[in-house]
């Protein structure tokens, strides 16, 4: 307990009494009374030969139960096993290299290291890192090709994280990296550590190549990585049609079936080769576990097929599409739920283009806006 409030009362003997009350607090101090605590209580480490000197082996995790005076910042010393200079650790507690290393000269180190607190008097624990070298890395890192796209409506795309590289390596003990060149920074970012795509806001229409490479440090691959980006049209939302599918994720819809679906999908509703189809959104219906798909069809003369057109069209070729998808529905205007005569309704379509939902696989993600439905009666 690091301290006591107390309330205390003095009354006196007059009739009648009277009184008055004063806090006094009373404050705890600490004693340091226990040493720094390392976790695990010992470590295992291992370094590849022919790392530049500096490379960071491994990470000390110190804690104290004193109260902070008495614990951090805490002082680290290798004590032994450290003879020949080939390590050193910093205020941190990060061991580093101080040499390059060679499998051939050793292939173990055992050091033990001592942590010091910086209470009065100092309390002082001790650890043993067993560091082993092991050959270079001989094996080059592998990543599957990604193909990005980004629906937003017109010049205001917000920016966030539109996929992840995915790289692996046979050698067991690879660290991979990821860098992206230097001239595209000023519209994509990737994370160096896990792979991520950041794309800045105000992405402009049309078509990304990027120039991404992961390295193990010894060798360095280059990733294809394509990133489209369509900008909707108001008109759009007004000539929309939704197609439900049952018992499928948005990311099993964007790995497995987006890309046959696409290709089916325009063979149905598309008249002339020169028309573009438009997949605006994909998300969850609340509370099941169904999927919806919005989409719009662009005349090549820039105008857009009609809804009632369009579920013709889809009609006639549902047996087409459900060779690639079962689909659960096909909807113009959604009046569920209320008592329309004759289900006449309004339909309104709005786009938050601020809440971007992300389905990502290994070898392709879809970027899109959030769609709200609203409906009334026209009766």
């Amino acid at each position: 307990i690091s301290g006591y409030s107390l309330v205390i009362q003095a009354r006196d003997s007059g009739i009648p009494a009277l009184s008055s009350s004063v806090t006094v607090n009373v404050d705890i101090s600490d004693v340091n009374d226990n040493g720094p605590v390392f976790t695990p209580a010992n470590y295992t480490a291992v370094i590849q030969e022919n790392k530049p000197v500096g490379t960071s082996i491994l990470q000390l995790v110190v804690t104290d139960k004193d109260s902070f005076h008495n614990g951090p910042p805490f002082t680290f010393t290798i004590l032994t096993g450290n003879e020949e200079e080939e390590f050193s650790l910093d205020p941190h507690g990060v061991l580093r290299s101080a040499v390059i290393f060679k499998h051939m000269v050793a292939t173990e180190y055992v050091l033990c290291v001592q942590a010091k607190d910086s209470g009065k008097p100092q309390q002082v624990s001790h650890t043993y890192i067993q560091v082993r070298v092991i050959e270079e890395s001989i094996h080059k890192p592998t990543a599957i090709p990604l193909e990005i796209f980004i629906v937003t409506m017109e010049d205001d795309f917000p920016g966030g994280v539109i996929g992840k590289i995915h790289a692996t390596d046979q050698d067991v003990y690879d660290v991979l990296t990821y860098t992206l060149k230097s001239e595209q920074r000023s519209l994509f970012k990737v994370n160096n550590h896990d792979g991520k795509i950041i794309a800045l806001g105000g992405l402009d229409n049309g078509k990304y190549i990027l120039n991404v490479s992961v390295s193990d440090g010894r060798f360095q691959v280059p990733i294809d990585v394509v990133v489209h980006v369509e900008q909707l049209l108001q008109e759009m939302l007004q000539n929309t049609v939704t197609i439900r599918f049952d018992n499928v994720s948005p990311e099993d819809f964007v790995g497995l079936h987006m890309h046959g679906f696409r290709r089916t999908l325009r063979n149905a509703v598309l008249s002339q080769k020169q028309d573009s189809l438009h997949i605006i959104s994909i998300q969850p219906v609340a509370g099941s576990n169904q999927l919806d798909m919005l989409f719009a069809v662009q005349m090549h003369n820039g105008g857009f097929y009609k809804p009632a057109y369009l579920i013709q069209k889809l009609a006639n070729a549902r047996r087409h599409l459900e060779n690639v998808i079962r689909i659960s529905a096909i909807l113009e205007k959604n009046c569920s739920g209320l008592d329309c005569q004759e289900q006449h309704c309004e339909q309104s379509l709005s786009i938050d283009s601020h809440s971007l939902m992300t389905y990502s696989t290994a070898r392709i993600s879809f970027v899109c806006p959030r769609f709200y439905r609203n409906v009334r009666c026209m009766c």
